[in-house]
Parts: C-alpha cells; sequence; structure tokens
C-alpha cells in the first residue's frame, strides 16, 4: 500500500500512471479520540470490576463494537430502570440530560461517565445560554440520543430544528435573546445552511465561540470532498444509526459521486461495482478499522489490485479518561505476577 499526501483542499489525485481498478484509502477514517475513550472506558471497567457492567444505550453507534463488548460482559440497556439498583452503570458517549442523570441518583447506582467531551461542551453551552436568559435553538435531529440530551439540559426553552422550513416557522418569546447550538455530527454544509436560516430570521442571534461539529466529523467529510471527484464510488463503513456516518454518503453524494454506507464488507453488492474503475474506502467515526480492511481486502479479491492511503490531514487528537475510572484503575491491587 502507498500512501498519498494532500496538501491542501484543493490538491487533486494524479490518475495517471496507475493500475486500472484501485482503492483509495482515506485518512483520517474510522475512530475519533471520544469513540477511544468510550470503548477503553468499557473494556478497563469490566477489566477492573469484572463483569456484568450495564451500559446505557449503545456506548458508540456501530453493531460490531457493541457485540464484542457484549461479549466479554458488557449488558446494553434502553433505560436505567433496567440496572439493578445500586449496580455499575456507563453513560454512552452520545451523552445523557439531567433528568437521567437524576434517575440514576435515585437508583443508587455506580455511574461512569463515557459522554464525549466535545458533547459535554455543547451540554455547559446550554446551560450557559438558558442561564442568561436566551431562547435556544438546537440544530439537529431530534431521535438523536446526543440531541435528547443537550435538549434535556433546558427543555423549557429548547427548540429542536432540522430544516428551513422549521427554522422560518419558530416562534420565541424575544427574537432579540436567541442563541443557537448544533448536534456535534451533523454535515458541515447541512448546519452551515441552516446557521444562516437561523441568522436570517434573528440577526442578532448568538452562537457558540467555536463550532460545535466536532473535529472528527469535519475531518472525515473534508476528506471525503477532496477524495471523491477522483472516485467512481464512495464507500463509507458505519452503522445505519451512526449520524456522522450518514452524513459522509451524504456529502459524497451532493458531490454527484455514488456512494453506500455499509455495516462490513458482506454488505457490498457485486453489482455496485460494475463499470467502477476507483473505489474510495472510508468510515464514520465509530466504525473500527477491522471492518475496514475487511472491505479493502474484499475488493482486492475483485480485482483491485492497487491500494493508496490518501492522507487529507493529520489527526492526532486524544481525550483523557473521566475521573471515575482513573481512581479505580489506581486503587485496583497489583496485578498477580
Amino acid at each position: 500500500m502507498t500512501t498519498i499526501t494532500l496538501d491542501s483542499p484543493s490538491t487533486g489525485l494524479n490518475d495517471t500512471a496507475v493500475p486500472t481498478k484501485r482503492v483509495l484509502l482515506l485518512k483520517p477514517r474510522g475512530f475519533c479520540a471520544g469513540v477511544v475513550r468510550a470503548i477503553d472506558i468499557v473494556q478497563i471497567a469490566l477489566e477492573t470490576f469484572g463483569a456484568p457492567i450495564y451500559v446505557r444505550k449503545e456506548i458508540v453507534h456501530n453493531s460490531y463494537v457493541v457485540t464484542d463488548l457484549a461479549k466479554k460482559g458488557a449488558i446494553f440497556v434502553n433505560e436505567l430502570d433496567e440496572v439493578p439498583e445500586g449496580a455499575r452503570v456507563i453513560y454512552s458517549a452520545h451523552g445523557v440530560s439531567p433528568a437521567v442523570r437524576e434517575r440514576a441518583r435515585e437508583r443508587k447506582l455506580k455511574v461512569i461517565d463515557a459522554t464525549c467531551p466535545l458533547v459535554t461542551k455543547v451540554h455547559l453551552e446550554a446551560i450557559k445560554f438558558s442561564k442568561q436568559g436566551y431562547s435556544l435553538v438546537l440544530v439537529g435531529h431530534r431521535d438523536h440520543e446526543e440531541v435528547e440530551g443537550t435538549q434535556g439540559e433546558a427543555p423549557s426553552v429548547t427548540q429542536v430544528v432540522s430544516t428551513v422550513e422549521e427554522v422560518e416557522a419558530l416562534v420565541v418569546p424575544d427574537p432579540n435573546k436567541v442563541a443557537y447550538l448544533t448536534q456535534t455530527t451533523l454535515s458541515l454544509d447541512e448546519a452551515g445552511i441552516m446557521i444562516n436560516a437561523l441568522k436570517k430570521k434573528f440577526p442578532n442571534i448568538a452562537g457558540p465561540a467555536a463550532q460545535d461539529i466536532c473535529y472528527a466529523t469535519e475531518n472525515r467529510q473534508v476528506a471525503v470532498k477532496n477524495v471523491a471527484h477522483g472516485a467512481d464510488l464512495v464507500l463509507v463503513v458505519g452503522s445505519k444509526n451512526s449520524s456522522n456516518s450518514n452524513r459522509l454518503v451524504e456529502v459524497s453524494k451532493n458531490l454527484d459521486t455514488n456512494s453506500y454506507l455499509i455495516d462490513s464488507a458482506d454488505a457490498i453488492r457485486p453489482e455496485w461495482l460494475e463499470g467502477v474503475n476507483t473505489v474510495a474506502v472510508t468510515a464514520g467515526a465509530s466504525a473500527p478499522e477491522v471492518l475496514v480492511q475487511h472491505v479493502v481486502d474484499y475488493l482486492q479479491d475483485m480485482g483491485y489490485g492497487a491500494v493508496d492511503e490518501v492522507e487529507v490531514m493529520p489527526e492526532n487528537v486524544r481525550f483523557g479518561l473521566p475521573p471515575e475510572i482513573v481512581q479505580a484503575i489506581a486503587s485496583a491491587p497489583p496485578a498477580q505476577q
């Protein structure tokens, strides 16, 4: 496998002197820092405290990851009432509302919080704006766990919008006292359109000091934008309920490059490859690298002999573990020799 580095968003791929069929393996791809942290938290909890460890909702939106952790002793539940009183429970990377935290206290649960720090940032912004008397507009998808958790910080003053039409229909007590926040896994283009619509409707609208869309979501979308023009097909490895994975498919299709979301190589249909010389492969932020490699192996078996890793930008973000895990590690007895 060779590596191609794109120095800027405008740099194209050199299509000369390459085999007829090839794979462009995008970088960055796959796990982000928040996902790595969340998975590590569950694994360390299992190793330190032993099974079972309960997890509210899917720790990250990927069926392979959830199945793997379940085999190791994690028990995934939809609500805290399914967790035995006094047991240990982990909140998923998508965050929870204050109502969920209160229910955990009522049931005397031992909580380990795996909420992504970038999601926590949005929660803190919601709290800040609501305390300052703003009406909040949350741009995102209503049925997504992250949006449910963020809205729960100030439910009486928060409205969720997903379309420009919903923005235009908004009614607030004071049009000069409005602030917006966004889900962290939106399409950059989608968020931009929505924010512009909000600014048009509410010229004095306030917003976060820095965008809420996370670095990994942005980087993976930028990588697709840089490579889609040089590919006949884009395959995105990720689960159907992964918001950021779905956005990668949308980004590709918006650039008129055919794209499919696949859970694994088993989902690839041979007819997708008919007349296709160049396949770009990427993965959503919750998809493990092992699944990406299975896709590459499948494509090579199908005659795509050359694999070029295309690095659009470096990505070296890391997040620390929560204090509950750090303290557990520190107090754990030394491993037997």
